[in-house]
């Protein structure tokens, strides 16, 4: 069959614009939200967030909220629950638990328990947070909840309370079910362990605030779990600072890591959940789906990149001053008090991260008092209201509010009954003179 060469050069430009078309698709879905912000990195990840620890301020994110496989980066619920059973008292650090079958029967990363082995919380908390053990892990869940399937009920209940909206949790290591041990899979839960980027940034945010004694074992370089075991746990978090004189893992060192978890399985990829120290910033970085084999530490130079990012492009800066009054809001009305009005400051400052040599400008949004009039006697440093900002994200330019307390910075003392009858009388004839005029 022929055809007109006119056809066929219509065909072949056709042919040419769908083409460049899909090029030019191919290169948008692949590109990162760096095309966006100016020196961001460019990551090799399926999603990826940056996080100040101190106020959980966004200051790099990539696909952050799509929900993913996390492997035994899940384990840092598992960690946060057990180590705030310890801080109840329901648990202690020196209890000696009993080995149960569950646990024994776990695969991939473990420390061989066998069913009837006795051992410590601590030994057991340590080879999770150092080694990621499967088997500590879910002996320790069920430690605290007589069973897996009910220690994951605690898992997502507790997420929903940080605001993980993005997580869902089927066991305490991050296991897919099928690598779970048959006997021992959820039949309340349904799918697969799935938690998005920022979800782990979130749940590291909070293991921080509430638990930060976390670090001193996440950051165990190695830890001999038995005495007759020949070769001591080795932690896989190649970035730990600590590794810098390591000659295989120095490459991978990164100054200020001491935490937190990594995550590794076929559906995963490579994830890593990291937090580093400097110059008396934290921050928190995760990388999701980084590709490439376990044991190449991709996913920890694609972290550093993230770090990188945060201690170098950005700065802190106090954008609301604390004890500062507010423009056009400086006093509130006060009634029985020997003043009628009560000078007023903020409580706090509100110090955030912003690209170094950027600018935030803050309006006032709302100014409310907690009694409309106030009531004496009031006390210098009593908080009297509070005080609404807004304000543009310089990361993310995300519209964002904060709202801080207002405090009285004089007292007001209460006023006689013959101050508050003469103020009264005043404010009759004051009021009535008004009126009068207003008749004219």
């Amino acid at each position: 069959m022929s055809f007109p060469k006119a056809f066929l050069s219509k065909r072949f430009v056709a042919a040419v614009v769908v083409v460049h078309l899909l090029f030019l698709f191919g290169l948008s879905s692949i590109a990162s939200a760096a095309d966006e912000v100016p020196g961001a990195p460019q990551l090799e990840a399926k999603s990826a967030i940056l996080m100040d620890a101190s106020t959980g301020q966004i200051l790099y994110q990539y696909n952050a909220d799509d929900p993913n496989p996390p492997a035994s980066m899940s384990k840092m619920m598992t960690e946060y629950l057990v180590s705030m059973a310890i801080k109840q008292g329901k648990l202690s650090w020196d209890d000696k638990v009993t080995v149960g079958e569950n646990a024994a029967k776990q695969i991939g990363s473990r420390i061989l328990l066998a069913q009837g082995d006795q051992h410590t919380i601590k030994e057991l908390y340590i080879a999770m947070a150092v080694y990621s053990a499967n088997d500590a892990t879910v002996q320790l869940a069920e430690e605290v909840a007589g069973s897996e399937e009910a220690f994951v009920k605690m898992m997502n209940e507790t997420a929903a309370e940080l605001g993980m909206t993005k997580s869902r949790f089927i066991n305490a290591t991050g296991l897919d079910r099928a690598d779970m041990p048959e006997k021992y899979r959820p039949t309340s839960i349904d799918g697969e362990t799935m938690m998005s980027a920022k979800d782990s940034a979130i749940l590291a945010y909070h293991i921080l605030k509430d638990d930060p004694e976390f670090l001193e074992m996440s950051k165990i370089q190695e830890y001999k779990f038995r005495p007759r075991d020949k070769t001591p746990m080795k932690n896989w978090n190649w970035m730990l600072g600590s590794n810098k004189n390591n000659p295989t893992l120095r490459k991978f060192a990164y100054e200020g890591v001491d935490g937190l978890k990594t995550g590794h399985t076929s559906k995963a990829g490579n994830c890593f959940t990291g937090t580093a120290l400097r110059d008396g910033t934290r921050l928190i970085a995760v990388v999701m789906g980084v590709p490439g084999g376990l044991n190449d530490g991709k996913r920890f130079l694609e972290t550093a990149k993230l770090f990188d990012y945060g201690f170098k492009s950005f700065e802190k800066k106090t954008i609301i001053e604390a004890k500062a009054p507010v423009a056009e809001h400086e006093t509130l009305k006060v009634k029985k008090g020997k003043a009628t009005k009560v000078p007023v400051v903020t409580a706090t400052d509100l110090t955030i991260l912003i690209p170094k040599g950027g600018t935030v400008e803050t309006v006032v949004q709302e100014v409310k008092s907690i009694q409309d009039p106030l009531v004496a006697p009031i006390q210098q440093g009593d908080k009297v209201g509070t005080v609404t900002y807004k304000y543009k994200d310089p990361s993310t330019l995300e519209d964002k509010t904060v709202t801080i307390d207002l405090i009285a910075s004089e007292e007001v003392n209460k006023a006689s009954w013959w101050r508050l009858m003469f103020r009264a009388i005043g404010n009759f004839f004051s009021g009535l003179f008004q009126g009068i005029v207003d008749l004219f």
